[in-house]
């Protein structure tokens, strides 16, 4: 697996600036192997939405050291494509997710919070 600062040093060799200029996003998309520390941790955000996720919390651009302003999203695809080759969707990742009964499991609580639906109270006399 890649290293944030690896991806930042790829970042620099396409648009220019500083190593710095580019940790945090790179940072932010493997933040997830906190969790688990193999392959999977990409599930997380190494898709299409996790990329327009990381627009939401770094904004829509960069603004390098040098000057120069870039789109949040091109860093977010780079690193996705360095890491699995391509952009999948959550939805792919989904796809890959083998279902545990435990996953469907339910309670229907709807009679115990919704007072509509909970059946009046009768007096005895």
């Amino acid at each position: 697996m890649a290293h944030p600062y690896h991806h930042a040093l790829s970042s620099v060799k396409k648009w220019g600036g500083t190593v710095d200029d580019f940790m945090a996003v790179h940072s932010w998309f493997d933040q997830s192997k906190e969790i688990t520390a193999d392959f999977r941790h990409r599930a997380l955000r190494h898709h299409a939405e996790g990329i327009f996720m990381a627009e939401t919390i770094f904004g829509q651009t960069l603004s390098l050291s040098t000057g120069r302003i870039i789109p949040t999203r091109w860093v977010g695809e780079q690193h996705v494509k360095e890491d699995l080759g391509f952009i999948p969707s959550f939805a792919d990742w989904v796809k890959a997710i083998r279902p545990e009964p435990w996953m469907g499991r339910t309670e229907r609580i709807e009679a115990q919070v919704d007072p509509h639906l909970v059946s009046p109270v009768v007096e005895v006399t």
